[in-house]
């Protein structure tokens, strides 16, 4: 495995689906050996709506870079001491399974830190460890429920909508990396191990921030604002650009406390005359005009493309961007193409952060059980006779 910022740092990852393994995922970019230990055959979100049959889902495979695979049974007693030695040699172990389930197998903080005092258990739960929900399942729609962000999506006078990016998920899954990273340096301090819970809805909640401190400060639920625009603001929001499909439209945000930005907007669409119009002498007054100026506006994009439009107006200093546009990503090889065993060539998201003194590549994801032999050899010394014993004994 390729030197990281974390190189050293040894992560046993029994984390499923997308919250937890875009936490170790993240992790394995910045350079953490992460062990992902799965039952054998492989954990279940290989098997996730897959689009070629007998292989690995894309959903597993855009979750899982940079690890690499042991399979182990842990329903078995040998399984779960096989387990416990590895964390022996491990810096921290990772979950996200149902409520309890750790405790059950056996497995949970006080056999780890028996095996391990020095070991850092990381758990990511729908709903925490306490609280009266801390036993209820949950998934990224359901912390998007009860976090909060559907009460701020979506249309006024309809339901509440799902936001597409999974940010119950991934975004618990970025606070989790913090605070794994976090307790490690603490330990540093300490030398002791501690546990570290995130939940997913409390993740969530702190995303949308905002509309929480509005919601307390005045006493009652934010309404869901029916647009894409926050009101006082023109130009604010979605404008369909040529030649009219359905991703071809640019945000452009002018806020109604910067004038100067308003007059970067006029010059940048040729309407110098607009800076002495009484429409829009302030935000206040453009705002009571705004269907007017909205259609002036509409009527620029319409005619040129959304990137002719992000360009022209980004260069005139007025924040905007097109919609699904991807040239900058692939300019900054924020997307990039590995090469499967399975699946051939295809094109995944690269680690989003950087780092001047190393550089994150983006490994295949492992097939199942792909580095049992060589994991328990490197971490535990075991011979290949006692490799061959578990096999035999369907313990990995």
């Amino acid at each position: 495995m390729s030197e990281g910022a974390l190189a050293g740092i040894r992560i046993l990852d029994l984390t499923q689906f997308e919250a937890g393994t875009s936490c170790t995922q993240l992790l394995g970019w910045l350079g953490a050996d992460i062990i992902k230990i799965e039952p054998i055959g492989g954990e279940q979100s290989r098997r996730n709506r897959p689009e070629v049959p007998g292989l690995d889902a894309m959903f597993f495979l855009l979750f899982n870079a940079n690890k690499r695979s042991v399979t182990i049974d842990l329903k078995q007693p040998d399984g779960r001491t096989l387990f416990l030695k590895m964390a022996e040699h491990a810096d921290v172990v990772v979950e996200n399974f149902a409520p309890g389930l750790m405790e059950r197998l056996g497995l949970g903080w006080d056999a780890l830190r028996s095996a391990n005092p020095r070991i850092i258990m990381a758990r990511l739960k729908g709903f925490g460890l306490s609280g009266p929900y801390h036993e209820y399942k949950s998934f990224d729609m359901v912390a998007q429920a009860t976090g909060g962000v559907m009460s701020v999506t979506g249309f006024s006078d309809r339901e509440p909508v799902l936001c597409g990016a999974n940010i119950g998920d991934s975004g618990a899954g970025v606070h989790m990396a913090a605070g794994i990273m976090a307790a490690y340096i603490e330990r540093q301090r300490t030398g002791q191990g501690q546990v570290v819970e995130v939940s997913m809805q409390e993740s969530v909640a702190n995303l949308i921030r905002q509309r929480y401190v509005a919601h307390y400060r005045d006493g009652k639920p934010t309404a869901r604002r029916g647009n894409n625009a926050p009101p006082g603001a023109v130009p604010d929001g979605l404008y369909a650009c040529a030649p009219g499909g359905p991703n071809d439209y640019v945000y452009i945000y002018v806020q109604p406390m910067n004038q100067d930005m308003w007059c970067d907007f006029a010059r940048a669409i040729g309407r110098e005359d607009l800076l002495t119009d009484p429409r829009c002498v302030d935000a206040p007054t453009r705002w009571k005009h705004v269907d007017e100026l909205n259609a002036m506006a509409r009527a620029w994009t319409g005619a040129r493309s959304k990137q002719e439009v992000m360009t022209t107006l980004a260069k005139a200093g007025v924040p905007c961007g097109a919609v699904l546009d991807d040239q900058h990503l692939n300019a900054r090889d924020a997307i990039v193409t590995i090469d499967h065993p399975t699946r051939g060539r295809f094109r995944v998201p690269a680690c989003p952060i950087r780092l001047s003194a190393s550089k994150p590549v983006t490994t295949p994801p492992p097939l199942a059980g792909q580095h049992t032999e060589e994991v328990l050899t490197e971490v535990l010394g075991l011979s290949p006779t006692s490799i061959t014993d578990l096999k035999a004994r369907k313990i990995i």
